[in-house]
């Protein structure tokens, strides 16, 4: 117990740093930027990106997203890489759709890029305008380093790598006593799945990697890690949906969880209209109980966020034109929980299994 408590706050204190450091890491990059040291700017960009990984600053990453994309695409067609500018500056528009710069701050180059951007977004006619946001954020997202993965342990079976092992390989590996064993393992399971083992990269890990690690850098909730939610085990089975949306879960979708609805009985309203006290007071106990922020089905409280599948992004044997995946938020029943229908079942086991078979 010792031993975890001083764990843990060592990791509080580096997350303490961390999140002292962000601001001053962003301005440094600014900086760099302003003096055209683009280059520089890039380097400090993604220094800025990996400590927001830490455990504890998910709040500090959320609000880096936009940003991150912005000043990578701006340096980017400062140094004339318009192509890699505009997956940036596409990811930037998913979140800031409107944004317009100042020709007297941004040079030509930048604004035309942003422009190529937006124009490139507004071309796809088969959807919405506001949709794609997670596949273009995805695009642009960098691949993870290969000093950025995880250390191989015997919690590796329990990470992300779970939706790819079969029953029988996950219970090999957990019958393997030694760490090397366990790296010959490991190695062995990626070697297997590479489509192209005559080149040195394997385009299978990688790809998995980068959706691990966008999942952890997009839907981290609380100390579980975002590629671990069902957000997380849903992309990284299918990748970015088609599009997706969010709107407010109301009492009108939850007619089957009536008693559900409110966070205090009946009882609780009848205690608190009891005699005592003056009347302001009794009022404001009343309302403590029954007043706004005591349903749980409230807009800003509860929230239902759908995830569309066309026919062409799912699996090979899937029959449908369309999977939508549901994500509910709710007091009471939980963050983000996908909601288990057949469909969406059947589509992720189908997935699982082609995931699998890539290794026969």
């Amino acid at each position: 117990m010792r031993r975890f408590a001083a764990v843990l706050a060592s990791l509080l204190f580096a997350a303490s740093l961390c999140a002292a450091n962000l601001p001053q890491l962003l301005q440094k990059a600014k900086d760099q930027f302003r003096l055209a040291a683009y280059k520089d700017s890039l380097a400090t960009l993604d220094q800025l990106e990996s400590e927001s990984m830490v455990p504890g600053l998910e709040k500090d990453r959320e609000a880096l997203a936009p940003i991150l994309p912005f000043y990578r695409g701006a340096c980017l067609a400062s140094l004339d890489r318009p192509a890699e500018a505009r997956l940036q500056f596409q990811a930037f528009l998913a979140f800031q759709p409107n944004a317009a710069l100042d020709p007297a701050v941004y040079s030509k180059k930048v604004i035309a890029a942003l422009e190529d951007a937006r124009k490139s977004v507004g071309s796809n006619k088969e959807v919405p305008a506001q949709s794609g946001s997670l596949a273009i954020a995805y695009a642009a997202f960098p691949k993870p380093r290969h000093e950025e993965r995880v250390t191989l342990g015997e919690e590796w079976a329990d990470g992300p790598a779970r939706f790819l092992l079969t029953p029988e390989e996950r219970l090999t590996f957990q019958h393997l006593a030694d760490p090397v064993s366990r790296s010959e393992y490991v190695t062995a399971f990626w070697k297997a799945r590479d489509p192209k083992p005559e080149t040195p990269e394997n385009e299978f890990r990688e790809e998995f990697e980068k959706r691990v690690a966008f999942a952890d850098s997009r839907f981290t909730q609380g100390e579980t890690a975002g590629s671990l939610t069902d957000r997380g085990m849903v992309f990284i089975l299918l990748g970015p949906p088609t599009y997706a949306g969010q709107k407010p879960l109301t009492s009108g979708e939850d007619t089957n969880d009536r008693a559900g609805l409110f966070l205090y009985r009946p009882a609780d309203v009848r205690i608190a209209s009891l005699p005592g006290g003056t009347t302001t007071d009794t009022a404001r106990k009343v309302d403590k109980v029954s007043g706004p922020g005591t349903s749980m089905n409230e807009g800003a409280r509860n929230w239902r966020e759908v995830w569309h599948y066309r026919r062409e992004l799912l699996p090979k044997g899937i029959p449908y034109h369309q999977v939508d995946f549901e994500f509910v938020t709710k007091d009471g029943y939980g963050m983000n929980v996908l909601q288990r229908e057949t469909q969406v079942l059947d589509t992720l086991e189908k997935a699982k299994a082609l995931l699998r078979q890539s290794a026969a």
